[in-house]
């Protein structure tokens, strides 16, 4: 059996006019040298909101992106439901943040079905578990502020780190593979597995050091990073070890977001290499394009290139990818034939130009859905590791997006081609036969988590919240300081007039 492939190309309330006995006083003290301490700890680099614009377009994608679900699913193109694409629909709407009832619903979704898009049991086959797209589940859990160590009844942290390649298998320690069988063939995973795997895990509690070196070395000298570890049906050692590997602008921008996220030993340094080799293979117009069948300039590469450069704080270059996915969307100014679609984004301009002339003909919504759900997130510009966690822009141009200094933390995303040849952060593992339907299986509970190093303490889980994630080192947040400089001096203020009262009471 082949191995799957992508189906297409995130009150307080305080007493007045009551006296402070002297221990409220020390608590005071405590809480200000807290908040200080979390002060100095937080990143001073601040990049750049999306212009005011771009900002717009984002929603406005997203807005249309939302009305093409029916019943929190987003269809496939030969299937009524295509979980990859609901789940990349999912990041979108979070990062733009709009339409919270259909997130909603698709979360719910795909908490429902998570055997059907990490497995083959649908279809028959039972014993397989993909681990991309294991992986993705978790990033989305947390991105959705879903519980994801009980999400549809899954531990989904236990279940990544259980699939992570363990100590004695070489150079491929810490890889994110997939449970295998032999009638579903060899492990499929590749580069945007191991950095959703990487993301999901930093932004539920930790990522292992093992689990960054992997993903590390999928990286070339060159600074970009390929998308297959593996070189003449075997894994190889390390993207040089591979004499012809081909570096991957869609790879790269995803490993470049989970490095950043991931707080790990040498991520950081890794990151900023990868992000200069973007920058390098920007073209004229701001666009990108990926490798092999998607070379050529596309809104999907552009959009996660452009995301990964503003986490990176590389903020002129982002900007110019927002502009050239800007140049792709459909407006009520330009629409033209297609203005019931205003806010989609086409994958490349002469798509644009058809459905300005015809219209979105049905047989190619599945590839505007596609491209619309990873375009707009270089529209928006909050990083894979902020999504959920940092507000998303809000259009106004007095606006700056806040959000708390929490640390964060996409399966997977090989592309594959569909009729309309789009890559995206989608897949969904689809055996070589497909019967015409099956039954959804009842989620199970997954296998005991293992105990490998991790670099941060696991935060105790919400289901109405974000889950905190490790060190979270992101130089591009959207946070504003000022927020924090100002709590901590009104902490100061209030700590001092406490400390006189006191003396006063004391006297």
């Amino acid at each position: 059996m082949p191995p799957p492939v992508p189906s297409g190309a995130f009150t307080d309330r305080s007493a007045k006019g009551t006296p402070l006995p002297t221990f409220a006083l020390r608590r005071v003290g405590a809480v200000t040298a807290t908040a200080l301490v979390v002060l100095a700890a937080t990143p001073l680099g601040v990049g750049a909101a999306p212009s005011p614009t771009h900002a717009v377009a984002a929603r406005d994608a997203a807005t249309w992106l939302a009305g093409e679900y029916a019943d929190g699913v987003l269809p496939g193109p030969f299937t009524p439901e295509d979980w990859g694409l609901s789940i990349d629909g999912v990041i979108a709407l979070t990062a733009a943040g709009v339409a919270g009832a259909t997130r909603q619903a698709a979360t719910a979704q795909i908490a429902a079905h998570v055997r059907s898009y990490n497995s083959y049991d649908d279809w028959g086959i039972e014993g397989f578990t993909d681990g991309g797209a294991t992986a993705k589940l978790l990033y989305v859990a947390s991105a959705a502020g879903a519980d994801p160590t009980d999400f549809g009844g899954w531990d989904l942290r236990a279940e990544t780190l259980t699939l992570l390649s363990g100590t004695g298998t070489g150079h491929q320690h810490g890889r994110i593979t997939s449970r295998t069988t032999e009638a579903t063939g060899p492990d499929p995973s590749n580069t945007f597995d191991q950095s959703f795997a990487v993301l999901g895990l930093a932004r539920s509690g930790g990522t292992p050091q093992e689990a960054v070196d992997f993903l590390i070395r999928q990286q070339c000298t060159a600074g970009g990073f390929r998308l297959y570890p593996d070189a003449d049906g075997a894994p190889s050692a390390s993207c040089d070890a591979q004499g012809n590997a081909t570096l991957d602008v869609d790879s790269t921008a995803m490993a470049v977001q989970a490095l950043l996220a991931a707080g790990a030993t040498a991520a950081d340094e890794a990151a900023q290499r990868g992000a200069d080799w973007l920058v390098a293979q920007q073209r004229a117009d701001g666009s990108f394009g990926g490798s092999g069948p998607t070379s050529g300039a596309n809104s999907n590469s552009t959009g996660l290139a452009g995301q990964a450069l503003a986490a990176a704080g590389r903020d002129a270059e982002a900007a110019r990818a927002a502009a050239a996915l800007a140049a792709l969307q459909l407006t009520a100014a330009n629409a033209g034939a297609a203005a019931a679609d205003a806010g989609a984004i086409a994958y490349a301009s002469d798509a644009l130009t058809e459905a300005v002339r015809d219209g979105i003909a049905e047989n190619f919504r599945d590839q505007w859905r596609r491209a619309t759900a990873q375009a707009l997130l270089g529209l928006a510009q909050i990083p894979l590791g902020r999504i959920g966690l940092d507000l998303p822009p809000s259009g106004e141009p007095t606006a700056s997006p806040t959000g708390p200094p929490t640390p964060t933390a996409p399966p997977s995303p090989t592309r594959s081609p569909t009729p309309t040849a789009v890559p995206t952060l989608t897949v969904s593992p689809t055996p070589s036969t497909s019967p015409t339907g099956g039954p959804t299986p009842s989620a199970v509970p997954s296998t005991p988590t293992p105990t490998p190093t991790v670099t941060a303490p696991t935060p105790t889980s919400s289901a109405t919240s974000p889950a905190a994630g490790g060190p979270g080192r992101l130089p591009t947040t959207g946070v504003a300081i000022g927020g924090y400089v100002l709590t901590a001096l009104l902490l100061l203020g209030g700590g001092a007039v406490l400390l006189v009262l006191g003396r006063r009471r004391a006297t």
